[in-house]
């Protein structure tokens, strides 16, 4: 299993830029995708999630209306456009795949990640 991110780079506030995340070794169609990042010096925060078929979407609160995920199941790839970009959206960016469902703590196990791709918007 394995997942590929690209696509970081340093942009000024209010540009965009648009990550790639490759996948290989497993049936990319058949999970669940997420994009997560973490800030210099603070945790993990969840971005965004696509389902299966790429007909449903889910975003933070934080990116809504700026960031959008899709995917393309053929060439195994996800993707994340993100326009309007604010200095608090510099952070390493990584995909995730999601995999069962833990009802002792009720989430959602992220149970293959990427090395990550540095997202630095700064003027």
């Amino acid at each position: 299993v394995q997942l590929v991110e690209s696509g970081g780079g340093l942009v000024q506030p209010g540009g965009s830029l648009r990550l790639s995340c490759v996948a290989s070794g497993f049936t990319f169609s058949s999970y669940w995708i997420y994009w997560v990042r973490q800030a210099p010096g603070k945790g993990l925060e969840w971005v965004s999630a696509i389902r299966t078929g790429g007909d449903s979407t889910y975003y933070a609160d934080s990116v809504k209306g700026r960031f959008t995920i899709s995917r393309d199941n053929a060439k195994n790839t996800l993707y994340l456009q993100m326009n309007s970009l604010k200095p608090e959206d510099t952070a390493l960016y990584y995909c995730a795949r999601r995999g069962i469902y833990s009802s002792d703590y009720g989430l959602w196990a992220l149970d293959a990640w990427g090395q990550g791709t540095l997202v630095t918007v700064s003027s």
